[in-house]
């Protein structure tokens, strides 16, 4: 009887691992929100709320998202941007994230505009 209970232990510990393997996977394959990819990529020089009040971007001298000259900017002017970088301190991300998630990105920055 010990073995069998020994048995069953095993096997159970084995769905538990295997299930929540799957879960992890599915969870890691998940499509990133567009907020999320802001606050990862760009908030460093942007800063969460768009003000450019961070350490690297006053470095860069970022403009404020609610400043006159970035409100200038149209969002197919901001989606190039986005897409192919600027100048040698911004990178282009449409390689890397395609250009759906850089338009979403950019509704985003914009929506920041708002609050």
């Amino acid at each position: 009887m010990n073995r069998y209970v020994r048995l069953l232990a095993g096997a159970v510990l084995v769905l538990i691992v295997a299930f929540r393997s799957d879960h992890a996977s599915q969870a890691l394959a998940a499509p990133a929100s567009a907020q999320n990819v802001y606050l990862d990529k760009c908030s460093v020089c942007h800063g969460q709320d768009g003000s450019g009040n961070t350490a690297k971007g006053r470095k860069l001298k970022v403009k404020n998202l609610r400043s006159p000259e970035a409100q200038k900017l149209s969002e197919a002017e901001m989606t190039e941007i986005v897409a192919k970088g600027k100048g040698k301190d911004m990178d282009g991300f449409e390689k890397e994230l395609g250009p759906e998630m850089v338009k979403q990105i950019v509704t985003y920055y914009r929506s920041l505009a708002k609050q």
